[in-house]
């Protein structure tokens, strides 16, 4: 079958037109036969169809009954081999190349046009940028139909807000000078570092300000449910409530298609979203913005697993747009930007830095090793103590960071330190902790829920059982008992806390569920260091100061008696980077060593993972670059006992000016496969946040 051509299987599905071209004629045809349109009779049509080789558009016949709805970027429904399936009008043209005969459109589902011209471009970008399909990539930029909201009454538009004021940027060397790029629709793109203790909300929605009232638009894209929030409120303070779209993935159908048409229809200047925010179609893109792009919630889960921070600089790109990655920390992949000049830094002078930064001490520090000789092996040292016992007094909350959630998630051998597992499914024990009012529970498997009453070490024999990690429940525990008449709180889990009051109060959370502090908190202890940096994956330091300076960045200045005690040896240079609070120093560091090894983002790198006969056949027949170096494969873990354990996972690495040479020839070995129906699953994943 030519390009462009879709072919029924089933002749009683196939329309003979009746003249000299497929086209047909006027004349001749027979009452109640379908003729086709007379302006622009062929439609070119993206079918959502899941199989790789089929990854391009199928020309079909418009009836004169749709001449006028079946319009660009609207929904359809076709034949394809013999079944209805849903499809979008890429195009009208008026002929084809397809030479044999062509199936008409079924019918029109909506004649809004959902696909627009930008949003199609944007999404065969992404598809060929990691190796995925077109139908993959609409399926998570356009969300499901809802008819009644398409017959609602649409909002009127929003009027250009007045310009905010933007001082709190003049903090900034090169900050009055990005916002002014922006409002003025220049290309301007930025790696933006924000001070500790920054009302970065307030920052963004001034950005978001300045650009909607020169009259184009501004995307922000934000982790998770609790920063749009903040964002938002922030936007609707400057902006109103009727400039202001906020699109998150767990809004409900209706909800979610309404707003999403109020993006596409222009009603919206300012959008703030979570991941599924990242296609949004907005209208006269001024600017991007993605914040903390080092969250792993910015990397979609589903194929082909784009990530924020590369869509949205694909969108600057392609759009003339400016484009801004903010956040506390630097990740390489921001730092190759800024080396690279592709984008400037926006940071603030060293000593406006100093003056806003809490003191932070490591507990492998000289001084503190000299107080407390134990410091270096105690999970709370002497200084982390006091570093709470001044904040309470004055006062203020304490944050307490923990790796893990829980309260024992991990047991180990008392003797010998080798890992407990349980003897039905090899599964690890812990121990869950009991509630408010019951004892903590005996150890229990975490996978098939086995208690454990009687632990014998396959190494050493029977022993008992000592804590490998505490979790965070255990730790509040703790700290209740340290901290008497002082209110203990845990966030993290299922219940987060997203704001807390500014008065004496110790609150446990996990990374990532920090809440915020009226007045923000007198001391942070930053426990289980360890845990975070002896994390077998290529990104553990890099997250682990993220992790910090996120938690760091909640806590007063040192000029206010602001503390930060972080459990780990303070000659590390993730201390170090937290101690100068230099996060932009570190990245260069991090992207300096990553080049030598060649690791991402210094190169381009794709997993591929399948079953090992399959994964040797495929790298057999893959037609790859002459710098291409394929690493492995080697055997995937298996993440539980009884599940298929002969899964192989190879890494291809190559220059980044190969990248798009190795995406192609990755998508086009899928399109093979499909093409002969093979069935084994083969899951290919470019730029992967976890290589280990």
């Amino acid at each position: 079958m030519r390009r462009g051509a879709s072919r029924c299987r089933e002749p009683r599905w196939v329309l003979v037109l009746v003249g000299r071209s497929i086209m047909g004629t006027s004349s001749g045809v027979r009452k109640g036969q379908r003729r086709p349109a007379e302006t622009a009779p062929v439609a070119r049509v993206y079918v959502d169809v899941p199989l790789a080789h089929l990854d391009r558009t199928f020309d079909y016949l418009v009836p004169h009954t749709l001449e006028d709805s079946a319009q660009p970027g609207c929904r359809v429904r076709v034949r394809f081999a013999g079944q209805l399936v849903d499809g979008y009008v890429a195009e009208r043209a008026g002929s084809s190349e397809h030479t044999g005969r062509l199936a008409y459109l079924e019918r029109v589902v909506s004649d809004e046009p959902v696909l627009t011209p930008e949003l199609a471009r944007l999404a065969r970008a992404v598809a060929d940028r990691y190796a995925g399909t077109m139908a993959d990539v609409l399926r998570l930029a356009i969300p499901p139909r809802h008819a009644r909201v398409e017959r609602e009454t649409p909002p009127e538009r929003a009027e250009p807000p007045p310009a905010p004021s933007t001082e709190g940027w003049r903090r900034y060397t090169h900050g009055s000078a990005l916002v002014a790029a922006l409002a003025a629709g220049k290309r301007a793109h930025a790696v933006w570092q924000a001070l500790p203790g920054e009302d970065w909300p307030a920052r963004l929605a001034e950005l978001a300000g300045s650009t909607a009232a020169a009259g184009r638009s501004t995307l922000i894209v934000v982790p998770d449910h609790r920063d749009l929030a903040r964002v938002r409120a922030r936007c609707a303070e400057l902006a109103g409530q009727a400039a202001v779209v906020a699109l998150s993935a767990d809004l409900g159908p209706a909800e979610r298609y309404r707003r999403w048409l109020r993006v596409r229809r222009g009603h919206a200047r300012i959008v703030v979203g979570t991941r599924a925010a990242m296609f949004a179609p907005v209208t006269e893109p001024g600017a991007f913005v993605v914040w903390d792009d080092g969250d792993d919630l910015h990397a979609e889960r589903r194929a082909p697993y784009p990530h924020v921070r590369d869509v949205l600089i694909q969108r600057a790109h392609a759009s003339g747009a400016g484009m801004v990655v903010a956040g506390f920390a630097r990740t390489a992949e921001a730092q190759l930007l800024v080396e690279s000049e592709w984008a400037r830094p926006v940071l603030a002078a060293r000593e406006r830095v100093r003056a806003s930064a809490p003191r932070t001490i490591g507990t492998g520090d000289e001084f503190e090793l000299a107080r407390d000789p134990a410091a270096g092996a105690a999970r709370l040292p002497a200084a982390a103590f006091d570093a709470a016992r001044t904040a309470l007094a004055a006062g203020t909350p304490v944050l307490v960071q923990v790796p893990r959630s829980g309260y024992v998630p991990a047991l180990a051998c008392a003797r010998c330190r080798h890992p407990a597992r349980c003897r039905s499914c090899a599964g690890p024990l812990a121990v869950p902790g009991g509630t408010a009012e019951t004892a903590p529970t005996s150890a229990h498997c975490s996978w098939c829920g086995a208690i454990e009453s009687n632990f014998s070490c396959p190494t050493c024999g029977p022993s008992g059982m000592r804590a490998v990690v505490v979790g965070a429940r255990r730790t509040a525990e703790e700290l209740g008992r340290a901290f008497p008449g002082k209110p203990v709180r845990t966030s993290g889990g299922s219940e987060v806390l997203d704001v807390v009051p500014g008065e004496p109060a110790v609150v446990v959370c996990t990374p990532g569920a920090e809440p915020v502090a009226h007045g923000g908190y007198g001391a942070a202890l930053l426990l289980d260091g360890w845990a975070l940096l002896s994390r077998q994956d290529l990104r553990a330091g890099e997250e682990t100061v993220r992790r910090w300076m996120s938690a760091a960045a909640l806590v007063r200045s040192a000029g206010d008696g602001g503390r930060v005690v972080v459990g780990a040896d303070a000659a590390l240079a993730q201390v170090q980077a937290m101690v100068r609070w230099d996060p932009a120093g570190y990245a260069e560091r991090e992207l300096a060593e990553r080049a030598e090894l060649g690791f991402p983002p210094a190169v381009r790198m794709a997993s591929v993972q399948a079953r090992a006969d399959v994964l040797a056949d495929l790298l057999l027949e893959l037609p790859l670059p002459d710098s291409a170096e394929v690493l492995g494969p080697v055997p995937v873990t298996p993440e539980r006992a009884g599940e298929e354990a002969e899964l192989e996972r190879a890494l291809i690495r190559v220059p980044r000016a190969e990248g798009k040479a190795l995406a192609g020839s990755l998508a086009a070995a899928q399109a093979r496969r499909s093409a002969r129906k093979a069935r084994e699953a083969v899951r290919i994943q470019l730029d992967p946040l976890e290589l280990v």
